[in-house]
């Protein structure tokens, strides 16, 4: 079984405006900016052997704001500056609907389709319906210190990304490590 790192794309792979006091999602590809961290900091958790996946609620598609043409340039474009290696998409306006987070079932059909092992995988978020996701399916949630990460559940909150990803190493190094000296 694998080992995974889930994002949250919107505010942490991608920038955000803030309206309103809430992020904004991209709707138009031009709007769609890389984070240049995580261009800097997601290829260390590749080479530590983790398989990189980007989950997204995008509403906006059944509301008819944001058309799949759009989302698809959108990722394509993730694709080509991250090293991910799988985004899912929950399209749905219904936070009921078993792949709209806070519900675990991007992250459990991401186990099934990538033979993961979920209690050894991590989500990293900068919103509260990550991390209650990431609980209901067994994961570590590692949370980006913002103002939408609310009072519920979260396993460590961080101040950004680059002490996610440090966290998310330290934590991988101490189980693999303690793994390894048992079976010795």
């Amino acid at each position: 079984m694998k080992d995974a790192v889930f994002f949250e794309r919107d505010g942490v792979l991608n920038l955000c405006e803030t309206v309103k006091g809430q992020q904004a999602a991209p709707l138009r590809l031009e709007q769609f900016k890389i984070n240049p961290v995580a261009a800097e900091w997601l290829p260390l958790l590749k080479e530590a052997g983790f398989l990189l996946i980007a989950t997204t609620n995008q509403p906006a598609v059944s509301q008819g704001n944001l058309s799949r043409r759009e989302l698809d340039l959108m990722h394509a474009m993730l694709r080509r500056k991250l090293p991910i290696d799988d985004i899912l998409v929950c399209p749905y306006d219904d936070r009921t609907h078993p792949c709209c987070k806070p519900q675990p079932g991007m992250f459990l059909e991401a186990g099934f389709k990538w033979s993961l092992d979920l209690d050894h995988s991590f989500v990293v978020s900068d919103k509260w319906p990550d991390a209650k996701a990431a609980q209901i399916a067994g994961c570590t949630s590692v949370m980006l210190q913002s103002p939408w990460i609310g009072q519920d559940h979260h396993d460590f909150i961080v101040p950004d990304l680059p002490a996610a990803v440090k966290k998310i190493l330290e934590l991988h190094q101490n189980l693999h490590g303690y793994a390894l000296a048992a079976s010795a």
